[in-house]
This record gives structure tokens, sequence and C-alpha cells, in this order.
């Protein structure tokens, strides 16, 4: 019945007046529905505590920030693909990052889901890269530039392989189960964090240029 209803959703949202409807009734202003239903948005959309479990319409270039928070979401499918602002689906039921924008001129943050793989993740991020709090047990599909800071705290990573090669701000990748600093990023501008993981002694960091604090208990 659930499957049946959301098809039928997905369905009313595939002409132009249902796109519409949708877009006023979130109160989304200043777009464009392009002739393949795509929605450009020139201003900030902001969605939040709503059971939506997907997007229903499809988002092509918001110039904005694009927020769509505590809204039980299962997938990106419709998301953006590119955001000049920040785009923020924290606190959701994502377990993959599939759909999700390719471009984002600010922060980018998708904590507290169940994130099992970063794969799909923007290639370059402006700001930051936010990614804490999920099930993540390598950084494989993460940004490989990240012009802010870098936050993988909270996971269950067993390794760094994947990881930025350059994060402009600070790297924090504490509170997981790391036993080595092997294929993390060659140059954190800020600090780096990596206490709360499995060293016996102080990992290696000489292969990581590092311009802030390096802590590691």
């Amino acid at each position: 019945m659930k499957l049946q209803t959301l098809a039928e959703e997905r369905l009313i949202y595939k002409t132009r007046a249902g796109v519409e409807l949708w877009l006023k009734a979130h109160k989304i202003k200043k777009y464009t529905i392009n002739e393949d239903l795509t929605v450009d948005v020139d201003r900030d959309v902001e969605i939040k505590n709503k059971h939506l479990l997907f997007l229903p319409v499809r988002f092509g270039v918001v110039t904005g920030n694009f927020s769509i928070i505590k809204c039980s979401l299962y997938s990106l499918e419709g998301a953006p693909r590119e955001v000049g602002g920040d785009f923020y689906c924290y606190e959701n039921q994502l377990t993959s990052l599939e759909g999700a924008p390719r471009e984002v001129g600010g922060n980018f943050s998708c904590m507290e889901n169940q994130i099992t793989s970063l794969e799909g993740a923007p290639r370059e991020v402006g700001g930051g890269f936010y990614c804490s709090n999920n099930l993540l047990t390598s950084l494989k599909g993460a940004p490989r530039e990240v012009g802010g800071n870098f936050y993988s705290f909270r996971n269950k990573l067993t390794s760094l392989k994947g990881a930025p090669r350059e994060v402009g701000g600070d790297f924090y990748c504490d509170d997981n189960q790391l036993t080595s600093l092997e294929g993390g990023p060659r140059e954190v501008s800020g600090n780096f964090d990596c206490y709360g993981n499995k060293f016996i002694s102080e990992p290696d960091h000489s292969h990581i240029k590092i311009g802030g604090v390096f802590k590691w208990e």
C-alpha cells in the first residue's frame, strides 16, 4: 500500500501543474520550470520537518542554499545538480549520497543519517564537508578538494583512504576505529584531530602537511 501511494504521488508531479502545486505548497519562490520539468530556483530553498521520504520534483540549479532537513528522506533523487550556496540534508534516513549535487559552492552536510558510503558526493566543495554521525567504514567517494573543514567523526572508519587531498580548514576523524592515518589528506590548513581511535602510540603523520595543531589523544 505504501509503495502504491509513493508511485501515485510520483505520477502526480510529472506534469507542470503538479510540479507548480508542490512548489507553492512548500513556499518555494523565484523558480523556473524547464521543459523537462526540472526546477531552477534563484534563491534559497528550505524544507524542514516534513514527512517526504523522497523529492517528488527534480531540481536543476539552485543559486542559494538548499536545505532538506528532518524530512525522513531515504533518497536524494531529485536534489539539485548544482547549488551555489550550502547543501544540507542532515537528520534524515539516507543510506547513500547517490543523487547529491555535483557542485556545491558552500558547505555540504549529510550528518546524522545512516550513510554507509560517500559515493555520489560532490567532487569539489567550496566550503566545509560534514559527514559525521553516520555508518561509514571508509572515505572512498569523498570530494577531492574541500575549501573549508572536513568532519568525519563518530563513524566506523577503519581507513582514511579516499580522504580529500587538500582540506582548507580543520580535519576531524575522531571517535572511529582507525589504527593508522594512511590514506589521509596530503595537506590540512587547520587542525587535525584523530583522538578516540585505536592508536597504541602517536600515529605517523609525517606525510601530512598540517597548518594547525595535531591531536591524537
